[in-house]
């Protein structure tokens, strides 16, 4: 509309140039042509126009991306490229001459009348890099524009069709992923959309890691270095990639799994262009999935999705499973052994597998069902995404040479079939279960319903499951009877280790066997208890350091004849911990149980415990700001894994600064599951018991009043926790001298003064980014609300505290106003007393 003005505005000059005479013409009508260029859309070039390397830039209509020259990290060569245009740090999402840089400024791009995009060096003697486009019909006006998704594309705007690029760069990725792009494989070209990493930071030239979409069989994605796999994220489940952690609808973004006759690609799409998040292939093989925190001014790893170290692809050969959890990482499949003993004493597992019986069609074999593993490599499988799990147990059964069936997808549908040696399977929290077909005779003596037998033996199958019914009632019976005369060993618990033979027990409601240790084991490890080797202590007892025969440090929690903590606590601690993996969340790594001793092993912490640096004067000051800016975010992802994103919901019900373990970087660790309490399926409303557990100064105001919890009742203890981060102040023992309030009041008071920097400890003053400080007071307060529907999710928490945006306004926090009084008990996580009245209602 403006250039119709101008135009319209240049004609009636023209009629009167007479009038104004030729010098006033000449200056109103160039003045005019400076606007009619200015004017012109910046978002694109047209038929012989150019960009050259001299600061000229076109950039995508809403202001998010740019294309120009640019030389990457400390490179003094210049390339083509894409990047954020909104973000300060120079972040490439394409670049076009990775090969092929100009060592000058020189160059130039410019675009054919045939529609070719072409990079020119010397003065255009010297062609760099062409997009080589092609058509089957004559291009008459082409026109390259930069997309507001940051995608370069060539159109021809004479054509009808003028919506369908000729050419675009996302089909020639880099090594960064963003939202609108594909990887996959177009099937009718024959296009494959992957990632390659760079040479090094500063190089963009080809490096040696690429991340693709193997088509063959179920589709998949791998990534390699050079020729050699080094890890396989699992095929798509129906809500995530097996394998990993199935992430909850999100208000950030959307993962997609297309597959069709003419396309099969992943895919992701913001939600909101508040939120920036990228997955880079870094030069060093990492796949990290990358946020932009403008507070930070800086890319924040969201996760790194390319696995640890223990996740390398075929790690444990055939027919092996990889468990991080475990004392020894590889184990074999029920029905196998080691092909190789000797290497796998020597931790050498490549060799894998083999059947300890041979199986055998004619007879009928039968399949045994695992639960939580990241399902076997794909390449050799069939699939079908209609059939039932029933008609793909019998697609299986026809076909002798099928090792293995499960459904395609987690909700129960669809068939998928191998028809090889099970390759790199990894145990996982989620659960998809995987049937394996194993020998008939392999199950005798099982319990006949977790395995499937041929219909002619359906008869004896039911007759044999009454008669074991029977016989199994019969024993409880008896072990009801016999737990009733015996009170002592049903507080003590009645896991003896002389009843479970010195061997990993299998326990109740979980998949995987937690490795048992022997009491020579362990007192061996920590030199027979010795005090020397002490490094805490509590109501459950003491805990000692410990180094296992491996040279493993370990810590050793042994539960004291006077504990009040018992076989509930203990059974809880064990059957909740060892089922979570995640960063932030201490590994449980073997237990046991001998006569009266109880006794929990697990990963060692350098720095112990955060209460142990941060109320001590001396070393709190080795907790600078942004590390306790870290063990906020760390506490508060794994909150939210916990109620979120773990198989089981879990509200630990005991968060406090003594449960948060350090690491050697002071990583948080959430540690000490005892009063855990796990459901199935998302917590909505308010659990009630009668017995109130926790620690005095982090309980929730419903908790130690009404005995009502839920995942808000942990939101409360981690506001508790955020604010005696940030003032290094203990809740319970904080005193000032204007009034009797505990840190919340304090805090409150100073908010709502505008006073919320001087909550600050003076040993963070000097390093604390002042907008990250206030925000955290302003999410601890949010936290700490009295009543449980006004306290966030953790999920927001995180939202808010890495966000710019405006917070809600908090109310007045649960806490004591007036003087304290010395007859209110604390509450240890051992000592189980009723609180009738803590919090002002």
């Amino acid at each position: 509309m403006t250039a119709t003005i101008l135009v319209i505005c240049y004609c009636i000059l023209l009629f009167h140039s007479a009038l104004c005479g030729p010098e006033t013409f000449l200056l109103i009508s160039g003045a005019l042509l400076v606007h009619l260029s200015d004017s012109k859309a910046v978002d694109s070039i047209s038929a012989n126009e150019a960009i050259k390397d001299d600061g000229n830039t076109i950039v995508s209509g809403n202001g998010m991306f740019k294309l120009g020259f640019f030389s990457p990290g400390k490179s003094k060569y210049r390339y083509l490229g894409i990047w954020y245009n909104k973000i300060s740090v120079c972040t490439p999402i394409w670049v076009a001459n990775r090969e092929m840089p100009i060592a000058d400024k020189t160059g130039m791009l410019i675009l054919s009348h045939e529609g070719n995009l072409i990079i020119l060096a010397d003065g255009g003697n010297t062609k760099i890099w062409s997009s080589n486009s092609t058509s089957s019909l004559a291009i008459n006006n082409p026109v390259a524009r930069i997309m507001d998704i940051g995608n370069l594309v060539l159109l021809d705007y004479s054509s009808t069709n003028n919506q369908n690029p000729i050419w675009q760069s996302f089909d020639y990725m880099g090594d960064t992923f963003i939202a609108g792009m594909k990887i996959g494989k177009d099937l009718v070209t024959g296009l494959e959309w992957s990632l390659t990493s760079w040479k090094s930071p500063d190089d963009p030239a080809q490096g040696q890691y690429v991340c693709w979409v193997d088509t063959n069989g179920y589709p998949q994605t791998f990534g390699r270095k050079g020729k050699d796999l080094r890890w396989r994220i699992g095929p798509w489940n129906g809500l995530g990639n097996s394998g990993r952690p199935i992430e909850t609808p999100n208000p950030f973004y959307t993962m997609e799994f297309v597959l069709n006759q003419e396309e099969i690609y992943f895919k992701f799409e913001l939600k909101t262009p508040a939120i920036q998040r990228i997955y880079q292939l870094t030069w060093d093989g990492k796949l990290l999935h990358l946020q932009w925190i403008e507070r930070l001014q800086q890319w924040v790893v969201y996760t790194d999705v390319g696995v640890d170290n223990f996740n390398r692809y075929e790690v444990c050969g055939p027919y092996g499973s990889n468990n991080i959890n475990r004392r020894v990482l590889c184990s074999c499949l029920r029905g196998f052994e080691p092909r190789f003993p000797n290497e796998w004493e020597a931790s050498d597992w490549s060799g894998g597998c083999q059947r300890k019986k041979a199986l055998d069609c004619a007879s009928g074999d039968g399949f045994w069902k695992i639960s939580g593993v990241k399902l076997p490599d794909t390449r050799h499988s069939w699939y079908n995404v209609s059939m039932t799990l029933g008609e793909c147990e019998m697609a299986c059964r026809r076909k002798c040479n099928c090792t293995a069936y499960a459904n395609l997808d987690i909700r129960g549908s669809g068939c998928l079939l191998w028809f090889d040696e099970l390759m790199d399977i990894r145990e996982h929290d989620v659960k998809h279960n995987l049937y394996i077909r194993l020998a008939a005779s392999e199950f005798a003596g099982n319990n006949v319903s977790q395995f499937s037998y041929k219909r002619k033996k359906k008869v004896l199958t039911v007759v044999l499951l009454s008669i074991a019914s029977a016989v199994l009632l019969m024993l409880l019976a008896i072990a009801y009877a016999y737990k009733k005369k015996r009170p002592y060993m049903q507080r003590r618990g009645i896991w003896n280790a002389h009843d479970k033979k010195n061997s990993s027990v299998q326990m109740e409601d979980t998949d995987d066997d937690l490795p048992f240790l022997s009491l020579y084991e362990i007192a061996k490890a920590t030199d027979n208890f010795s005090i020397n080797n002490k490094i805490g202590e509590g109501g459950f007892g003491l805990v000692y350091k410990g180094v296992l025969e491996g040279g493993r440090e370990v810590a050793v929690k042994r539960l004291s004849e006077s504990s009040k903590q018992g076989h509930d606590e203990f059974k809880n601690e064990i059957m909740c911990i060892a089922k979570l993996q995640h960063r932030n969340l201490v590994k449980i790594l073997g237990y046991c149980i001998h006569e009266n001793e109880m006794i929990l092993i697990y990963e060692y912490m350098v720095n112990k415990s955060l209460d142990s640096i941060l109320f001590d004067e001396t070393r709190s000051s080795m907790l600078d700001w942004p590390r306790r800016f870290q063990i906020i975010h760390g506490m508060a992802r794994a909150i939210l894994y916990l109620h979120q994103d773990s198989r089981l919901q879990i509200i630990h019900r005991d968060l406090k600064a003594g449960n948060i373990l350090l690491d050697a970087d002071m990583n948080p660790k959430i540690s000490d599951f005892g009063l855990a309490r796990k459901f199935f399926g998302s917590d909505t409303t308010l659990t009630k018991t009668k017995k109130i557990v926790g620690t005095y100064g982090y309980i929730s105001p419903e908790y130690a009043v009404h005995g009502k919890f839920s995942t808000k009742s942990d939101v409360f203890s981690f506001g508790v926790l955020v604010l005696e981060i940030v003032s290094g102040k203990k809740n319970t023992g904080f005193s000032h001298q204007d009034h009797s309030d505990n840190l919340l009041g304090h805090a409150w008071r100073l908010y709502k003064e505008n006073r919320s920097i001087e909550l600050t400890s003076a040993s963070v003053r000097d390093s604390c980014i002042v907008s990250e400080v206030l925000r955290s007071i302003h999410v601890g307060l949010l936290c700490v609300q009295h009543h449980a529907e006004d306290r966030p999710t953790m999920m927001s928490v995180i939202l808010m505290l890495i966000s710019e945006g405006v917070l809600p306004e908090p109310k007045q926090p649960a806490f004591f106003t007036g003087e304290r009084h010395d007859e209110i008990l604390s509450v240890s996580s051992a000592d189980e007393y009723m609180i009738t009245q803590l919090f002002a209602r």
